[in-house]
């Protein structure tokens, strides 16, 4: 499932409501930091010179766009990888919020990120300017997160992450998908007593203002994983609940 327009939508969104969805990476195909065995957009193509969309391009399709009056809930950067990889990726969020601000006030700007480029400063920079901040944290530990997340940077940690999110003070939602299955003859499952304590444990070093736990709901790449069941999902949410952590749950 890949997005094959600058600017897309509206669509609903089972989490963010309307969405009038942004595509910073290429529209022929995906392009990421992490290669999920969940993503919706299949695998990571490896390609020697990708064409991104300029930030002249963005800017004249989410204009064209909104000067259709839609309604929106949320003008969402998400799509065929991961969008804080776009070299004018700070600029590309500024021209955004002069747009929102003439055209459609009442709409948040929003990002969902993988969290991989939290490293480069300009990146947080612009990340600080959104109304929502939506970054991905798979698993508390490296083996389950490599498992499921396939990183590109094979050195990449839990530690690492957790530092990077820290950067924000909580001020951020943490998105989680839980599955389970198997991938190259490897279990897959960060819904075990370890793994979840784990994730716990990295819940409780980033007090984020809000969490937002899902499981798999399109056709995935890798084609052996388990939906996890409400109730399993509910029960996950339960301690970080009585905690008084903010959890929101589709499943």
């Amino acid at each position: 499932m890949l997005f094959g327009e600058i600017a897309y939508g509206p669509i609903h969104s089972r989490r963010l409501g309307t969405s009038l969805g942004v595509e910073l990476m290429p529209l022929a195909h995906k392009l990421c930091t992490f290669n999920c065995v969940y993503c919706e957009c299949g695998w990571n193509v490896p390609v020697s010179h990708p064409q991104l969309p300029t930030r002249e391009e963005v800017k004249a399709a989410l204009e064209a766009k909104l000067q259709e009056g839609l309604d929106l809930d949320v003008i969402t950067f998400s799509g065929n990888g991961e969008p804080t990889l776009h070299p004018e990726f700070l600029g590309i969020i500024e021209d955004t919020i002069a747009l929102r601000d003439r055209y459609c006030p009442k709409a948040k700007v929003s990002v969902l990120s993988n969290s991989t480029q939290l490293g480069r400063p300009e990146v947080v920079q612009a990340l600080r300017l959104c109304d929502n901040r939506i970054l991905k944290l798979d698993a508390g530990t490296d083996t389950m997160m490599r498992s499921i997340d396939l990183p590109v940077n094979k050195d990449l940690t839990v530690a690492q992450i957790i530092t990077w999110l820290q950067l924000f003070d909580g001020d951020f939602t943490l998105q989680t998908c839980f599955l389970r299955g198997e991938h190259n003859r490897e279990i897959i499952d960060n819904t075990t007593p370890e793994e979840l304590e784990a994730w716990y444990q990295a819940v409780d070093a980033l007090h984020p203002k809000q969490i937002m736990i899902y499981v798999i709901d399109r056709k995935t790449p890798e084609e052996h994983l388990m939906k996890i069941a409400r109730e399993e999902m509910e029960a996950i949410a339960a301690p970080l609940i009585a905690k008084g952590y903010n959890v929101s749950i589709s499943a």
